[in-house]
Order: C-alpha cells, then sequence, then structure tokens
C-alpha cells in the first residue's frame, strides 16, 4: 500500500523551523561582548562559547618575576666558617641592588649578611676584624663576649658592635648552641672607630616616636603606619658604614605603609620571630625567620610588611641612605 508521504514532510518541516529559530536566538560569534554581561563571560554568565572568548591576562611583568633575586634564606647557603668555630650561612651578598647577579647578591654598602652558629661549648680563636666591623644580633642560646678587657653576656636580643682593630673572644657557655644575625661592613680609609665594644640590649633600647602626626599611625608604633621601632646602633655608636641598626616589630592585623626607595638607599629586612606577608611590587612572599629581602632602591617598586597572624612580628633592620638624607628619620617619613 502506499503511504501519503505529507505527514512525513509536515513532520522535517517543524524540525527545520525549530533549528531556526534556535540558531535565531543564539548570539552570533563577536569581538564585542553585550553590555548587559560581564567583561570576561557571555551573556552575563561565566561560560564560553568557544575560546576565542576567553580574556587571557597579560604576560607578567619581567621585574616581577626578579623580586625573589632580592631574597635571601639562610637554609639555602653553604657554611663556612669565620674566627675558628663560628659557622656562618650567608643570606645577602655583595652585588648589585638593581641587577643582581645572582639570588641574595644585593648588597653594595654592607659585605654580607648572615646567620651565625656557635656550637654548644664552643669558642672563637682571638681575632681582629681588619677593614671591616661586625654586628651580632643574638637570636638565642647563651654566651658571653670579651673584647678590650671587657666581658658581656650574651643572650636573645643582645647586639653588639665589634670595632675594627679590636681583639676579643666569642664563647657558647649554654646547653643550646649560640646562634645570631651578623652584619659585616666596611671601613673606610681615615675612619675613626670606637675603642671599645658596644653593647645594646634590645629590652633597654630607646623606642622611636613617630616623625610627625600622621594620623595613620597606630598606637605605639614609630611611623609608616605599623611600625615600632628599637633603636640599636647609629653612627654615634660607631657605625663605618651603614647608618642605622635597629628591630621592627608589627602587631597582629597590621602592615607597613607602601612605599618605594630612591636611589641610594640600601635597607635590608630580616625576620626574627614569627611569619609574615612581604609585599614587593606587585607580589606577595612569605617571609619566615632566617629570610632576609632588600627593595630594589628604583623608586619605583613599593614594599610593605604585613602581619596578618595573632602574634607579633618582628625584623632586624639595617640601612644606608641616600647621601645627605637624615638617618634618624628616613626610615619613618610619612607618605601622603
Amino acid at each position: 500500500m502506499r503511504r501519503n508521504p505529507l505527514p512525513f514532510l509536515t513532520a522535517c518541516a517543524l524540525v527545520l523551523v525549530s533549528l531556526s529559530v534556535a540558531r535565531a536566538q543564539t548570539p552570533a560569534p563577536s569581538n564585542s561582548l553585550p553590555s548587559s554581561g560581564t567583561k570576561n563571560a557571555i551573556n552575563g554568565i561565566n561560560s564560553y562559547p568557544g575560546p576565542e572568548f576567553v580574556k587571557y591576562a597579560p604576560e607578567r611583568d619581567a621585574n616581577s618575576r626578579r623580586i625573589d633575586l632580592f631574597i635571601g634564606d639562610w637554609q639555602g647557603s653553604m657554611p663556612r666558617f669565620e674566627h675558628g668555630s663560628l659557622m656562618l650561612r650567608d643570606i645577602l651578598t655583595r652585588g648589585d641592588n638593581f641587577a643582581p647577579p645572582e639570588k641574595g647578591a644585593v648588597l653594595r654598602v654592607a659585605n654580607f649578611f648572615a646567620y651565625g652558629r656557635l656550637a654548644a661549648g664552643a669558642w672563637t680563636t682571638p681575632a681582629k676584624l681588619d677593614g671591616q666591623q661586625e654586628v651580632y644580633y643574638i637570636l638565642g642560646g647563651n654566651g658571653e663576649i670579651t673584647a678590650g678587657g671587657d666581658t658581656a653576656g650574651l643572650q636573645k636580643d643582645v647586639a653588639v658592635l665589634m670595632p675594627v682593630g679590636l681583639e676579643f673572644v666569642m664563647k657558647s657557655t649554654g646547653a643550646e648552641p649560640l646562634t645570631m644575625y651578623v652584619i659585616n661592613e666596611p671601613t673606610a680609609s681615615g675612619f675613626h672607630p670606637k675603642d671599645k665594644m658596644v653593647v645594646k640590649d634590645e629590652a633597654a633600647a630607646r623606642r622611636r616616636t613617630p616623625a610627625d602626626a600622621d594620623p595613620y599611625i597606630v598606637g605605639g608604633a614609630s611611623g609608616h603606619w605599623a611600625h615600632i621601632v628599637k633603636e640599636l646602633f647609629s653612627p654615634a655608636d660607631g657605625l663605618a658604614a651603614e647608618q642605622s641598626v635597629i628591630t621592627v616589630s608589627v602587631n597582629p592585623l597590621t602592615m607597613g605603609e607602601p612605599h618605594p626607595h630612591r636611589p641610594g638607599q640600601e635597607e635590608v629586612w630580616a625576620a626574627i620571630e614569627g611569619s609574615s606577608l612581604m609585599l614587593m611590587g606587585t607580589e606577595l612572599r612569605i617571609q619566615r625567620p632566617g629570610m632576609a629581602f632588600m627593595l630594589p632602591p628604583d623608586a619605583v617598586t613599593i614594599h610593605s610588611n604585613i602581619n596578618a597572624g595573632d602574634k607579633p612580628v618582628k625584623f632586624l633592620y639595617f640601612a644606608r641612605f641616600p647621601d645627605g638624607e637624615n638617618y634618624t628619620h628616613a626610615v619613618i617619613p610619612s607618605h601622603k
């Protein structure tokens, strides 16, 4: 029996009409997105009909990838020995603070910044510094240091400035190793060193007060919004190349004011206690004890120390400022 083809043709026509209507309701691919949608989505939803609509972020600036060259960690360096038995592991070394030749080689003023360890019961050989001076900031353990007929006890948060030409011996007297940060600075021809070592206990050190009445400085801070500064050494104490050695604490849930440094400023931040976020440029890094960084002094790259935790964090800071700048306030000016 021959069937009537009309119902079949009618059904096919309905399918074609439905497909045409669906195509008419689907937006044609276009590089201009509808105003009702978001910049990265079609029709306001987070999906894309094709890869040509996906908006990729531009390639990271080369400078943002270079910031890790300005960060050092003693755990990544090989041990060496100074004054007989004092083991040092470098954190930052001599180099170029605009274009480091290798990771951590950023210092132009200081000779090196290192982590030091004197084993329990050990002592250094009698030694004199020639053409250089050293600052020892004690991180842990107990000991004593003798120089020029004077002896001082060493414990956590005690700092010693050892002048050039003065014979000294350091001993570790506790059950645990004596650990410390070591700043080594050169002495120029004609420099007149102190004839005695200088010993400072951070607990008794002067707390710096704000340089001005900036309304954004939190209570108890010295400047840059949240920096609580204790003064250790200055040129008046016998520094030769550096102009300031201080500690800086940042309380929980506060941050330092983001700011850049001008050419000629060499400023190092080394973590003593607690982990924090280091902002450099547009990127964040976690900074833990044993790590230090220096900001490129290009007058463009900003930095800040951010404490997102529930305990204070503390840093050892040392710096040399541009010629002619007042070092007593250069650390903490108010940037409007």
